[in-house]
């Protein structure tokens, strides 16, 4: 496809998306990409990294298996390109399906929103069980500020890597770039962590998915802050840009930080700061410690609400281009 086209379908694709999402009657009958996708990475986990081996074999084994299964992506989306080049209209249609798939609006949205939900009917369990959903930390040692920062946060983070970042990366290489973007996002979730068993094996895909996020990430500052301007007025767009720039470099992630620094600008809230993962304390400076200390329900909310209208202009950047590429 063309670069229009490709606007063209992902304009589509963003649109489908925000009203359909992931339909789980769907997904319980066949398999959704990312788990295939997940498999292969597993299977590439169990042969290449088994516990006898060396740091730095196991080092070489995860770089080959990346560029190994980024190879078998790239191939896939081919195979599906043309395919799908191959009924003209209705192909487009079946693109546009395929593409939205791997866009999380609505269901990252319908998430996140949860947690505020679970907070007001069920209380701090409530809140604990729903967010335990969507981040890693240790959902018992988050007391409700915490619960509402976890989901704030991740909402910020996955609109770069589970919205901007596909997006960017179909527009650009079409469903080859797109099928190696999420194979790499999988992989960096998977094997990506500072383990033991995965410090070396999945170095290679953590250095890649940083890199592969990162214009994502400087890009979804610019569509949090209009869609905080939309929502939340003038002041709080120029907040977004100015506590990402002064934030963003806070954060452990060279890229998670940005998006989240917007939203804390955004939303005039603390985000960040010291946390657990499995038992262990992560240490981190909070962003935006000018901002509230204490998160609400209603931030949450607050933060869906901005969330919406920076897919909104996203979509609107989309169809412009679109129009100048016509």
């Amino acid at each position: 496809m063309t670069i229009d086209e490709n606007l063209l379908v992902l304009l589509l694709a963003l649109l489908l998306d925000r009203i359909a999402g992931d339909p789980q009657w769907l997904w319980t009958r066949v398999p959704h990409p990312v788990v295939m996708f997940g498999a292969a990475i597993s299977y590439a986990d169990r042969q290449l990294n088994p516990a006898s081996l060396t740091g730095s074999q196991r080092r070489m084994n995860g770089i080959a298996a990346i560029l190994a299964l980024l190879l078998l992506a790239v191939a896939a989306g081919f195979v599906f390109n043309r395919f799908f080049a191959l009924f003209g209209l209705v192909g487009i249609l079946l693109e546009t399906g395929l593409v939205a798939i791997f866009l999380a609006q609505k269901s990252l949205a319908d998430h996140v929103a949860a947690v505020a939900v679970a907070l007001r009917d069920e209380g701090l369990a409530g809140g604990r069980s729903a967010v335990s959903r969507i981040v890693g930390r240790d959902p018992e040692t988050l007391d409700e500020p915490a619960v509402c920062r976890a989901a704030i946060e991740s909402l910020a983070e996955n609109f770069s890597d589970g919205v901007v970042a596909p997006a960017l990366w179909y527009v650009v290489l079409g469903l080859p770039g797109l099928f190696a973007y999420k194979m790499l996002n999988t992989a960096d979730s998977m094997i990506g962590h500072k383990s033991e068993k995965y410090i070396d094996f999945g170095w290679a895909a953590a250095r890649l998915d940083d890199v592969a996020n990162w214009p994502a990430a400087r890009l979804s500052i610019l569509l949090i802050a209009a869609g905080a301007w939309i929502r939340r007025g003038t002041s709080a767009g120029r907040e977004a840009i100015r506590v990402a720039m002064r934030d963003g470099a806070l954060h452990r992630s060279p890229n998670s930080g940005r998006p989240e620094a917007a939203m804390a600008g955004a939303l005039n809230v603390q985000l960040a700061g010291p946390r657990i993962y499995g038992g262990v304390i992560v240490r981190e400076p909070m962003i935006n410690d000018t901002g509230r200390d204490v998160a609400t329900s209603g931030d949450i909310e607050d933060g869906v609400s901005v969330f919406y209208a920076s897919c909104m202009v996203l979509a609107g950047v989309t169809f412009g281009l679109f129009l100048c590429f016509l």
